[in-house]
């Protein structure tokens, strides 16, 4: 997977790729459903002038929590085939019990600014890097450049991988393989 979508390795601040290097920032959502259009015009205001001062930021949206489709799919499915009552009732409940997690996730977005640095030091991406943040601060969004465990959760929830990024191994099989001391496979 990640030749497939050009990451090459975790970086002190963000993540490398074929094309440059990420820097992922979290910012917090606002609920504009309780701003008045005032402040919802001046919210939009203090975007563009963080897309004018970072002008190739990209932005994203995403659930900040795993999708149950494929799950609920699978148990209708399953509902469908099975005669027994019992069992029946049971997969029902499981039905249920995720239309109830996913209606209190139903909200759950994360936004992301990404910024791609091509072609830097180290210490001029940590110079970007902070600039950055802090030009996005001081436009009103409350936002922190995100750590490892962060990225791999936001990769996996993104690529419908999982719940626990955090867990899966920063190379793809690695927890395969064991080392000893000299670094050679067992």
């Amino acid at each position: 997977m990640q030749d497939l979508i050009g990451i090459k390795t975790f970086t002190k601040y963000g993540l490398a790729t074929n094309k440059g290097e990420l820097l992922f920032y979290l910012v917090s959502p606002t609920n504009i459903s309780v701003l008045s259009h005032v402040n919802i015009e001046i919210k939009i205001r203090h975007l563009m002038m963080v897309l004018s001062a970072v002008p190739d930021i990209e932005i994203t949206c995403t659930d900040s929590s795993e999708c149950f489709d494929d799950n609920k799919s699978y148990l209708q499915e399953r509902l469908s085939k099975e005669h027994h009552p019992k069992v029946r009732r049971i997969i029902k409940k499981d039905i249920d019990f995720l239309d109830h997690i996913q209606m209190e996730m139903a909200t759950a977005r994360q936004f992301l600014f990404i910024a791609r640095l091509k072609n830097t030091k180290d210490k001029q991406t940590f110079d970007t890097a902070n600039r950055i943040e802090k030009v996005i601060s001081e436009q009103g969004f409350e936002t922190h450049r995100m750590k490892k465990n962060e990225i791999k959760r936001f990769l996996a929830l993104y690529f419908d991988a999982s719940m626990n990024g955090e867990q899966i191994p920063d190379t793809d099989g690695e927890q395969f393989f064991d080392f000893d001391k000299d670094g050679e496979n067992i």
